[in-house]
């Protein structure tokens, strides 16, 4: 089973707090489809919700060493 945690996007582009970068390896998905997604859907709901979810993902899922 894989472990999911929160790292720099493959290319080596910086990224703000790698969740999509951790999510996209974790799901076998590429990270610009899950920010895309994520944009999509933080229009759609707002932003400040979008912006709860992301900032409680980046507590919880641990940082890769």
């Amino acid at each position: 089973m894989k472990k999911l945690y929160r790292h720099h996007s493959a290319s080596g582009k910086p990224v703000v707090g790698g969740i999509f970068a951790g999510l996209g390896e974790w799901m076998e998905v590429s990270p610009g489809i899950l920010r895309v997604g994520y944009i999509v859907i933080g229009i759609l709901t707002g932003i400040l919700p979008a912006l709860l979810v992301y900032l409680i993902f980046h507590f919880l899922i641990p940082k890769r060493k």
